[in-house]
């Protein structure tokens, strides 16, 4: 419990670094409960297995995230929906164009990306600002915090070795309740809202240079998510190795294969395909993805000294009294997130405490660890408040000033994250 008041302490109160913070805190765990051990080849094998583990789909991952980002490709998207969606409907485009946008681009990316065009349709179908720009923060948000294309919970999957498959799938299904409750939560909170003409903002990139079309927007990332499912589906009907047929499509299941796949695709967006181009576009995606790595590698240096030092399955055994199940994934992971404001560091620290609880509360199956980690990927969501850099870049990006956006956005964060883990709940009378 000390070490997690550290490493809250750490990052909320003197803003130390993400790696540092937990760095210094694994270090100093494993001094003091494994005097007997070797403590830097736990630290180097805690680094180096998360690493290996999901490494790739970071870096293809954030690859996809820039060529759509760079090519227009997520404009392109957005204006597709917006276009067919109609004036009356702009705020349920943007939380439409938010959730297929979210998938393969971090949400606060998604968001200077997209802010623009809030306001221009907040605009043009003289709807209230805060009600276009919440609903689409929001459906980001969402799968951000749900779905392992992303960091914190791809980190996570690796520490508790979760099918990362079947997690996809089952992120991208309910990050649909989320950002659905979400939608309805700011429509209530927004009611009283009066419009103001606010001057429209075009993306840099949807003004300056022609767009590429939907169908080539949407390949790289429907593309994946159709491969994995296929995969996904082999392995549930245990055909795997049955023929040839089913051997191809199990290989090109396979998440890094997948998101492989996705990065080929996403290629074709560009205009010029030579290879200083690429190369930009690789080094843009590689330094966007170095930090997250980083991070990633040292949750789960921190999580292989937790699981070392054998603590977690003593907590496991005392809350298994509590009679509370998966509210105690969703519970670790809301206060960490509250308490320190980034939901990557949150998610990764909760899977390090909980992996070696998973036993005694009853979660160590395939089934049971895929619902511990959507638990703690609702408990990632509440509650994003002023200690969140993505609070910020809502709110500057958006010109909404910081009261509105606490009791719009961040209230509605606490309702997606109950939402959430409500439905996750129910699912568990199914999976359990």
């Amino acid at each position: 419990m000390l070490s997690i008041l550290l490493i809250v302490f750490l990052t909320s109160a003197t803003k130390l670094n993400a790696f540092a913070s937990l760095f210094i805190v694994s270090l100093l765990l494993a001094i003091v409960t494994l005097p007997e051990k070797n403590t830097v080849e736990i630290l180097k094998q805690g680094f180096g297995g998360t690493i290996s583990s999901i490494g790739f789909l970071i870096i293809f991952g954030a690859i996809i995230g820039v060529v759509l980002e760079k090519t227009g490709g997520a404009v392109s998207i957005a204006n597709s929906i917006l276009s067919r969606a109609g004036k009356s409907r702009a705020a349920s485009a943007m939380g439409i164009t938010g959730y297929i946008v979210g998938l393969p681009i971090f949400c606060d990316s998604g968001y200077i990306i997209m802010s623009g065009l809030a306001k221009s349709f907040s605009s043009k179908a003289k709807i209230v600002l805060p009600f276009v720009a919440f609903v689409l923060a929001t459906s980001l948000y969402a799968v951000h915090n749900l779905t392992p294309t992303h960091p914190g919970a791809l980190a996570a999957a690796g520490i508790m070795e979760a099918n990362i498959g079947l997690l996809i799938l089952l992120g991208a299904l309910l990050s649909i309740p989320a950002a659905t409750a979400a939608f309805f939560w700011i429509r209530w909170r927004t009611k009283k809202c009066t419009y103001s003409e606010t001057e429209p903002v075009e993306s840099e990139v949807e003004s300056n240079h022609p767009l590429p079309s939907l169908r080539l927007s949407l390949l790289p990332i429907i593309t994946p998510l159709l491969l994995i499912a296929a995969g996904s589906l082999m392995q549930v009907l245990k055909a795997a190795d049955r023929n040839m047929l089913t051997a191809v499509i199990t290989f090109l299941g396979q998440p890094i294969i997948a998101l492989l796949a996705g990065v080929l695709l996403s290629l074709l967006l560009l205009k010029k395909r030579t290879i200083k181009d690429i190369n930009s576009l690789l080094e843009s995606a590689i330094e966007k993805a170095g930090p997250i790595l980083i991070v990633t590698g040292a949750g789960g240096m921190f999580g292989l000294v937790i699981r070392e030092t054998g603590v977690g399955a003593y907590a496991g055994d005392f809350l298994l009294q509590t009679g509370l199940g998966l509210a105690i994934p969703f519970l670790i992971a809301s206060i960490l997130k509250t308490a320190q404001g980034s939901s990557t560091v949150a998610i990764i620290t909760a899977a390090s405490l909980i992996v070696p609880m998973l036993p005694s509360l009853g979660l160590d199956s395939e089934n049971g660890k895929m619902l511990a980690m959507l638990a703690m990927g609702a408990g990632s969501m509440m509650i994003s408040h002023a200690n969140d850099s993505y609070f910020w870049v809502v709110s500057r990006f958006s010109g909404i000033d910081s009261n509105t956006t606490l009791k719009v956005y961040s209230s509605a964060t606490i309702v997606m994250g109950t939402v959430t883990f409500c439905a996750v709940w129910l699912l568990s009378l199914f999976l359990l």
